[in-house]
C-alpha cells in the first residue's frame, strides 16, 4: 500500500494533498484577479470623470487576505471528509468572514463616496456636505449593527432576546448619558435646520471664528486669533449665535462733526462731498443716506449711512478706509475743520471807574 493511501484522520493523503493543493490554487487565483481587478480600476477611473468608479475602487481595496484564505480553505475543505462539527464550524467561520468583509467593502465605499463629494461640494455647498458627513457616520452604525447581528445569529445566539434585552439596557444607558445623546440629537438639528454650515463665521458670546468641523458631540470652531474653540452642540444651541456667513450686504453708519464756525455754504456741500466719496469706491458700496443730524456740545453733526455688499470683514475695512480718506482729502480742499472737544472763553472787560 503506498503512502498516499494512508489515512489520516478520516481520509488519504491523496486527498489530503489534493485539498491543499485547492486551497493553495484558490488563494493565488483570489489574490491575483483581485489584484488586477484593482489595477484595471485604477487606470480607468484615472481616465474617466465618472466617480463612481472610483468608489468601487476604493471598496475592493478594502478586501483582506484574511478572507480569501477562509475562503481558500474552505474551498479545499470541499474534498474531505470532516466530522459534522468541524464541517459546521469552517461553514459558520465562512459566513462570518463574508459578512465581515462586506460590511468592510460597504464601509469604505460610503467613506470614498463621502469624500469624493466633500471635495466637489465644500466650497459651493459646505450644507449639504455637512449633513452627508452625519448620514454616513449613521450608514456606517447602522451597517456594524447589522453585522454584529447578523454574525451573532450565525454562531446560534439567540439575537430576539439580545435585542431585547438591549432595549431595557438601552434606557438605562440614555439615562446615564443625557448629556451625550443631548449633544448628539443637537449635533442632527444643525445638520437638518442648517443654522450654520461649515466655513461661516459665527460670533458666540465674547468669541469670533469661523466653523471648521461638526461633529457628533461638538464643533469646532477656528477663532481669528488662530486658537480652535470646542463647543458642545447642545450649549452652541442654546446660546445666541450672530451668523457673519449669511451676511449679504453690512450697514456701516457713522458721524462726523465739523466746526460752528463752519459757513453755512459749507455745510451743505458736506452730504455732496460724503456721497461722491462712497460712490468713488465702487460697485461693492452702495450709498443710502448723508444728513446733518443735530447741533452738538462742540460740533455740527452729519450722520451719514453706506452699505458694503461683501461679509468680509477684511474687504470692509480696506473701503471704510478708503472712503474716510477721501473725505479727508475733500475737507482739507473746501477748508472744512474736523470738530474736537474744545471750550471758548469770552472775557468781556469792564471800563475803569473815573
Amino acid at each position: 500500500m503506498s503512502l498516499l493511501e494512508n489515512t489520516l484522520f478520516g481520509n488519504t493523503v491523496r486527498t489530503w494533498a489534493f485539498g491543499l493543493g485547492i486551497t493553495l490554487l484558490t488563494f493565488l487565483v483570489l489574490r491575483f484577479l483581485g489584484t488586477r481587478v484593482l489595477a484595471r480600476l485604477a487606470r480607468v477611473a484615472d481616465k474617466t470623470e465618472n466617480r463612481w468608479d472610483d468608489v468601487v475602487s476604493a471598496a475592493l481595496g478594502a478586501t483582506k487576505s484574511a478572507l480569501v484564505l477562509i475562503l481558500a480553505l474552505f474551498a479545499g475543505a470541499s474534498v474531505l471528509t470532516l466530522p459534522t462539527r468541524v464541517s459546521s464550524v469552517l461553514q459558520s467561520l465562512t459566513i462570518i468572514s463574508l459578512l465581515v468583509q462586506g460590511g468592510l467593502w460597504v464601509s469604505a465605499g460610503i467613506k470614498a463616496w463621502i469624500a469624493i463629494q466633500r471635495e466637489e461640494r465644500v466650497e459651493d455647498d459646505a450644507a449639504t456636505v455637512m449633513t452627508m458627513n452625519v448620514i454616513g457616520i449613521a450608514a456606517r452604525i447602522v451597517l456594524w449593527s447589522m453585522v454584529l447581528l447578523l454574525t451573532l445569529d450565525n454562531m446560534g445566539i439567540d439575537v430576539t432576546a439580545l435585542v431585547a434585552g438591549l432595549g431595557v439596557g438601552g434606557v438605562a444607558v440614555a439615562l446615564a448619558a443625557q448629556n451625550i445623546l443631548g449633544d448628539l440629537f443637537a449635533s442632527l438639528s444643525i445638520v437638518l435646520d442648517r443654522p450654520f454650515v461649515l466655513g461661516d463665521t459665527l460670533a458666540v458670546g465674547d468669541f469670533l471664528g469661523s466653523v471648521e468641523e461638526i461633529g457628533l458631540k461638538t464643533t469646532r470652531i477656528r477663532s481669528i486669533s488662530g486658537e480652535q474653540l470646542v463647543f458642545a452642540n447642545a450649549d452652541l444651541l442654546d446660546s445666541r449665535i450672530r451668523n457673519y456667513g449669511r451676511m449679504y450686504e453690512r450697514r456701516v453708519p457713522f458721524k462726523l462733526g465739523v466746526t460752528y464756525q463752519t459757513p453755512r455754504e459749507k455745510l451743505e456741500v458736506i452730504p455732496d462731498i460724503v456721497r461722491a466719496s462712497v460712490e468713488s469706491a465702487g460697485d461693492d458700496v452702495r450709498f443710502d443716506r448723508s444728513h446733518l443730524q443735530s447741533y452738538g456740545d462742540f460740533a455740527i453733526v452729519f450722520e451719514s449711512v453706506y452699505y458694503v455688499r461683501s461679509p468680509d470683514y477684511g474687504v470692509f475695512m480696506d473701503l471704510q478706509q478708503g472712503i474716510y480718506l477721501r473725505i479727508h482729502e475733500r475737507f482739507e480742499a473746501e477748508g472744512i475743520e474736523f470738530a474736537y472737544p474744545t471750550q471758548t472763553l469770552f472775557v468781556e472787560r469792564v471800563g475803569a471807574a473815573h
